[in-house]
């Protein structure tokens, strides 16, 4: 079982930065691969932004490379999302996930994962 807490999120203005969180309890944290997933207002879906896996792993989606970071601390079973130069359209509800790392290659679909944190609102004013 694992539960997933994210915080960070908040206002910044375009151009700016935040640092997201997510806190994961109950399994090995190692043995997870951790995604960031993001739904924006009035979307029906939560659309992949981030991922870690295995040793050193990662994988962003085209709108977010070069701008997001997502990385891992093992050892405080945290994973973080940097994210620098904020556009307006990254306004969302950014989601931390969780599934067991199995794959070698990315795993973006959010049906692919069973763990879930409640959410926290990231808004870029312009």
């Amino acid at each position: 079982q694992v539960q997933l807490v994210e915080s960070g999120g908040g206002l910044v203005q375009a151009g700016g930065s935040l640092r997201l969180s997510c806190a994961a309890s109950g399994r090995t944290f190692s043995n997870l691969a951790m995604g960031w997933f993001r739904q924006a207002p009035g979307e029906n879906q939560k659309f992949p932004a981030a991922f870690s896996w295995g040793a050193s792993n990662t994988y962003y989606a085209d709108s977010v490379k070069g701008r997001f970071t997502i990385s891992r601390d093992n050892a405080k079973n945290m994973v973080y999302l940097q994210m620098n130069s904020l556009k307006p359209e990254d306004t969302a509800v950014y989601y931390c996930a969780a599934r067991a790392a199995r794959s070698a290659a990315v795993v973006a679909t959010p049906t692919d994962y069973d763990y879930w944190g409640q959410g926290t609102q990231v808004t870029v004013s312009s």
